[in-house]
Formats: structure tokens, sequence, C-alpha cells
């Protein structure tokens, strides 16, 4: 019995150990996507207390906070951001912007990046606060 809770738990600690393996790898696809079109990576993977920003990027007229999702399929990745992860993320950002005034723009915008194999697809104005 032991030997089957153990076997369960290095199962599950080798999935995780490939999800994040796989995030990683989408978040640097992700931010080399945003260099591609000028933007400047100021943060990766930003922990604050109220949650990651897998991404922040800026130039020299907008912020963006940026949530990375990798799937098989695009339609999956796109419906892999929940409600309750939005609100995280834009209370996440609050606190960013709070501790990062230099990072402010005239206009900050929450994008969604989502990535399956070999296509990458942007969406603006993914999160909004209203």
């Amino acid at each position: 019995m032991a030997a089957d809770f153990t076997t369960g738990r290095a199962r599950k600690a080798a999935r995780g150990l490939a999800a994040y393996a796989e995030g990683m790898s989408a978040e640097t696809i992700a931010a080399d996507y945003l260099r591609g079109r000028k933007f400047t990576i100021l943060a990766q993977r930003l922990r604050t207390a109220a949650g990651e920003i897998d991404l922040v990027a800026a130039n020299k007229r907008l912020l963006l906070f940026v949530e990375v999702k990798s799937r098989a399929s695009l339609y999956d990745a796109a419906f892999a951001i929940s409600p309750r992860q939005s609100k995280r993320l834009l209370d996440a950002a609050a606190l960013a912007m709070a501790l990062n005034p230099d990072w402010l723009r005239p206009q900050t915008r929450f994008d969604a990046i989502l990535i399956a194999g070999t296509q990458i697809q942007i969406i603006e104005d993914a999160i909004r606060a209203d």
C-alpha cells in the first residue's frame, strides 16, 4: 500500500514538473513574440501577494500584463482562463503597478497569448476590469 502511495505521489510530481517546463517554454515563446513586436520584457513569472503574472511587457506608450496559455489547440487554450484567474491577474497587476511606478505608461492592457504547437495567437484586451 505504501508503495502505491509513493508511486502515485511520484507520478503527480512528474506531471507537475512537466507542466512547469511546458509553461516556462510557452512563456519564453510568448516573450520572444513580444520582443519581435518591439516590447521590452519587464518581468516574467512575477509573483505578488495576489498571484502570479506570466509576463509584463512595455513599449513607450503601452504596459502589457500577459497571461500565457499553452494547450493542444488554440481553442482549448482560449478557454483555459477562468474568471477567478482573471480577477487574480487584475489584482496582481494593481500591486505590480503600485510597487513599480516606473512601469506606468499612458495605456495599460491585459492580453492573452495562446500557444498550440507552432501556432501562436494574441488576444488583445482579453481581460478587462469592467
